[in-house]
């Protein structure tokens, strides 16, 4: 059982990459409260949508008949019980649903990169904006580096898994640190002036995460680690 929960962990980090997104565009939230909150109803959502279809396809068909769907499986799932228009509709939402994680993301790879130009993390040039406020250097280099690992999954099919995992492992380290930070931040009383109950709350919470993040660490391999420490 370990064993096969250390094998899943990376790709379930991989379908839950993004949920920090919300913290992203904070500078242009209106309320600070906001950010936090959308981010813990996007992490429910998406969570309890995962299980649904998980566990309700199984009272539908037999793992052997699940196993052998076309994607987009879930499609398939809703004809068995509905009919053809069921598929219809997924089919129409999956692809609603692509177009706009597409456009998040390619918003969301330029927003990093122009954040981190900001602080002088990254080149100063990334953090240039056009006569529209879209920073636009950072969306060309993020958005052609998107179109060269198209084109290595394109060219080899194996690629694809490998790119996810190593992905997945890539923000596992980033992750870590952002949570031992949160932990210093409480364990000090950094901008917690006057709130006792809150910081220890966040404290205690900053360090379960660190655990687990560290755990995932773990769980994703030295190989992958590795590798994402050269790249």
């Amino acid at each position: 059982l370990g064993q096969q929960l250390r094998g899943m962990m990376l790709v379930t980090v991989w379908v839950f990459i993004g949920i920090e997104g919300a913290s992203i565009y904070s500078r242009r939230a209106a309320r600070r409260a906001d950010v936090g909150r959308a981010t813990v109803i996007g992490f429910l959502g998406v969570w309890l949508l995962l299980v649904l279809v998980s566990l309700l396809s199984m009272g539908v068909l037999s793992q052997a008949e699940l196993a052998g769907l076309p994607n987009p499986s879930m499609a398939y799932v809703l004809q068995a019980i509905v009919g053809e228009w069921g598929a219809t509709v997924i089919i129409i939402g999956s692809i609603i649903s692509v177009l706009g994680a597409l456009l998040a993301w390619v918003l969301l790879c330029a927003e990093v990169l122009y954040a981190a130009a900001g602080d002088g993390t990254m080149p100063a040039f990334l953090g240039r904006e056009n006569a529209r406020g879209v920073p636009a250097n950072a969306l060309w280099l993020s958005n052609g580096l998107i179109q060269l690992f198209l084109l290595l999954v394109l060219v080899n099919s194996g690629s694809y898994t490998v790119l996810v995992l190593l992905a997945a492992s890539m923000s596992l380290v980033p992750y870590f640190l952002s949570t031992a930070f949160g932990v210093q931040l409480a364990w000090r009383g950094q901008a917690y002036a006057g709130e006792p109950g809150v910081r220890w709350r966040d404290f205690v919470v900053a360090l379960l995460a660190s655990a687990y993040a560290l755990w995932l660490v773990y769980a994703g391999g030295l190989d992958n680690l590795l590798l994402s420490v050269l790249l």
